[in-house]
């Protein structure tokens, strides 16, 4: 299961079921898991610990030295979940320091070229599409689609259910369920994404009435979110408020262009 060309550390712990390809190299402080794929040409390195049936294609680097300047070459960490496909030349960066970690979850897919920085929490069931790059500690809650070349600023959290169109960027939150559009905007909810992850209508009308409440009422961000919290009491409206109350960037802003939601509801 392991090609004659990969070189491992035989310090490294791979799961007797892993296939390694051709030119792979593993370093001493890397764990596999069951049914691991590691394909050509693969550095997997720091102290990474992956689980099982993860799927690395080619050129992939995960567990690399941070790009940050603070970096002292301390031996740092990465966790991987179960069930993530990694497409070509993928990047994931270890943590600053011995004591961080970046996290990735299980069921994600991270398609080809994207980066992932040093520190960054990425949950469960998220697609970043080509090119997306998350910069250091940024925090991608579960089931956001990033699309292709889209941009992420160190230390902005991206919501749950969120959706990112090509090119975006963002330094500022992204609340749950929104679309993000350009830089620093959003511009409506993204309902097909919440009707597949099982919202009814009346939980996607609610928070409908929500973000035209929160961010096309004309209010303080800050005291439309102490009102809202005595109106809106679904578990969604929960989530979109408590993220919004605890961001420490600000959150991304809608306009207000008349008509512009994106649903049909």
């Amino acid at each position: 299961m392991i090609h004659p060309t990969a070189i491992i550390h035989p310090k490294a712990n791979l799961d007797a079921t892993v296939q390694v390809g051709p030119f792979a190299v593993i370093d001493a402080g890397v764990e596999l898991g069951a049914e691991c794929v590691v394909g050509p040409h693969v550095y997997l390195t720091g102290e990474t610990k992956i689980g099982a049936g993860n799927q690395f294609h080619a050129g992939c680097v995960i567990g690399d030295a941070p790009q940050d300047l603070k970096y002292k070459n301390e031996p740092t960490n990465v966790r991987i979940g179960d069930h993530n496909v990694f497409r070509e030349h993928f990047t994931v960066n270890r943590a600053t320091k011995p004591d961080g970690v970046t996290i990735i979850g299980s069921n994600n897919f991270l398609m080809a070229h994207g980066h992932v920085g040093h520190n960054c929490e990425i949950g469960n069931n998220v697609i970043m599409a080509n090119g997306a790059l998350l910069a250091g500690h940024v925090t991608v809650q579960d089931r956001a689609f990033i699309s292709g070349n889209c941009l992420v600023h160190q230390f902005t959290r991206v919501g749950t259910l969120t959706m990112m169109q090509g090119g975006a960027g963002i330094g500022q939150d992204l609340p749950p369920f929104t679309i993000a559009l350009g830089v620093n905007t959003i511009c409506g909810l993204n309902i097909i994404g919440m009707r597949r992850a099982g919202f009814s209508a009346e939980q996607r009308l609610e928070l409908k009435q929500l973000y035209k409440f929160l961010f096309r009422g004309g209010k303080n961000l800050r005291e439309a979110v102490a009102e809202a919290q005595e109106k809106f009491t679904s578990p969604g409206a929960k989530i979109m408020l408590e993220f919004v109350a605890a961001a420490k960037r600000g959150v991304c802003s809608d306009p207000g262009a008349a008509g512009r939601d994106n649903d049909e509801e």
